[in-house]
């Protein structure tokens, strides 16, 4: 490892889901966070300068044969050290202390009691807190040398601290959003504990983004879909590249209403981009013809994508570059972390892409979420309506259509999702949501319209609230708010004769159906 992280914080990679969260958390409290392998040795975090290492959760269990560890030099205690979920399970089994499958697994909210305040928990009354728990093994047996500070009906050892030292291990997931207090026990790990250096900002990123952006050789080709991130992409580009940078939108066949005009608006207008369109939906359409499962269909819309933007750069290139809007979530759920990720659901712009590509891929937001895109989009002076429009899949409306893509179940999708957002808007709800939208499949019920029986899809609606896209929440919208959106929808969209709502959160539940 050759990076310099003085000053800083290493969170090291074990696959969990929320590794890059940590980071993001930590960024937050305006210090640099890097996500490194999980076999990071201490030497390697000494020559960077680390002020404090977090160990993050992951998929295995400690105990199993193959489980990735870290470097046992680290628990020596010449560096501040958190350990997070799967991460304080290393950390209590490297003290020798006791792990094993839990009697009861904990998913969820789960009630902490704090048993021991300050340190990590300094500002924590003693009523304790809510947190975010996802386990299925715990420690059974803590070492002497460890206390208890932290207790919940599932774990009796819910945190602990390393006696004498600045070791710290909670069972729970401080870097989740639903765990109350959570970035305040991160802050205390992070500035207190660690008294690692505020010297992170957005503003900071974009300079060394433009300056390293700036060494790319050759042209640029940007795919824009009319979202922030591509959008933020292009206008990064644009800044750095100027007149190498090529902008392309592809007309897939599954996108919003009006979205061509959004970006015409968008890029042309605001940013004064100049974009070429490419309808290709029916090679698209064609593509996913008979196709079910979602996981081909994000493969089948990946490599269509790559297809037609190969096809473009041959005869208008040559182009050297193929920029997109990868985000970290897109990474992290595709199973191309920097850790043993598992693969939760494949992104046509990540595990979807086709090797042998002729273009270099540049992704220069990889390493952020959804919120940090957008204040990185105000600095570079996208509109508040691009700032905050909802996120849109890649494989577009492939992936909230259930089985296979049909031009009829299209349409019901396409007009019921228009629906929601418009009525979330009238009644000032739009702009409180992550992310609003309607699904349909291929099961139908039975309705009466106009004294006639009818049988027609049952479309369901999802709205949730997030911050960042790693986990979210259902919304609580106002039953009024709901009857509008129903009614509206068996109204207006033909064919559907029944509207339900999805009151799933993330986890156990996507975000997308698909």
């Amino acid at each position: 490892m050759d990076q310099d992280l003085t000053g800083g914080i290493a969170v090291l990679d074990f696959g969990g889901q929320y590794a890059h969260l940590i980071c993001r958390r930590v960024r937050g409290l305006g210090v640099y966070a890097a996500l490194l392998p999980h076999g990071t040795t201490l030497a390697e975090l000494e020559r960077a300068g680390v002020s404090g290492v977090i160990l993050s959760g992951g998929p295995s269990s400690v105990y199993a044969p193959g489980a990735p560890h870290a470097d046992p030099e680290i628990f020596g205690g010449k560096i501040p050290i958190l350990g997070i979920c799967y991460g304080y399970q290393l950390m209590v089994k490297a003290h020798g202390g006791e792990v094993a499958g839990a009697g009861r697994r904990e998913y969820g909210r789960s009630r902490v009691r704090v048993t021991e305040a300050g340190g990590l928990f300094e500002g924590v009354d003693g009523g304790g807190l809510v947190a975010w728990m996802s386990h299925s093994d715990s420690a059974t047996k803590i070492p002497p040398s460890m206390e208890v500070l932290a207790a919940s009906d599932g774990s009796p050892y819910a945190a602990v601290r390393l006696s004498g030292g600045e070791q710290y291990g909670v069972q729970f997931h401080p870097e989740v959003s639903h765990t109350e207090k959570g970035e305040r026990l991160l802050s205390n790990f992070v500035l207190g504990v660690c008294g690692a250096e505020r010297k992170w900002s957005m503003r900071g990123f974009l300079q060394r983004s433009v300056e390293e952006l700036s060494k790319l050789d050759g042209t640029v080709l940007c795919a824009v879909s009319g979202g922030v991130d591509s959008s933020v992409v292009a206008a990064i580009l644009s800044k750095a590249v100027g007149a190498r940078l090529r902008c392309v939108f592809i007309d897939t066949g599954l996108l919003r209403e009006g979205e061509k005009e959004k970006v015409q608006g968008v890029l042309g207008r605001d940013l004064g981009l100049r974009v070429t369109f490419i309808d290709a939906s029916d090679r698209f359409l064609g593509a996913l013809e008979g196709v079910a499962d979602p996981e081909e269909k994000r493969r089948a819309v990946g490599k269509t994508f790559a297809d037609v933007f190969e096809e473009f750069a041959r005869e208008e290139g040559p182009f050297v570059h193929l920029a997109q809007g990868t985000l970290y979530p897109d990474v992290i759920e595709s199973g191309r972390s920097t850790g043993p990720a598992a693969v939760i659901k494949t992104h046509h712009n990540v595990g979807g892409l086709p090797p042998g590509l002729s273009m270099r891929t540049v992704e220069p937001l990889r390493e952020l979420y959804k919120d940090e895109v957008r204040e990185l989009g105000g600095l570079l002076g996208l509109p508040e309506s691009a700032l905050k429009r909802h996120p849109f899949p890649g494989p577009g409306l492939a992936v909230r259509v259930l089985g296979e893509v049909t031009a009829e179940k299209l349409g019901v999708c396409r007009g019921a999702s228009r629906i929601v957002e418009e009525v979330l808007e009238e009644d000032g709800a739009y702009s409180e949501a992550w992310q609003a939208f309607a699904y349909v499949g291929d099961d139908k019920v039975t309705g009466v319209l106009g004294d006639e029986r009818r049988y027609g899809f049952q479309v369901v609606v999802k709205v949730v609230e997030s911050v960042d896209g790693m986990t979210a929440d259902w919304s609580r919208l106002d039953l009024g708010t709901l009857e509008k959106i129903s009614t509206r929808i068996t109204n207006e969209v033909q064919g559907v004769v029944a509207v339900a709502y999805n009151l799933s959160s993330k986890p156990p539940a996507t975000i997308e159906p698909q």
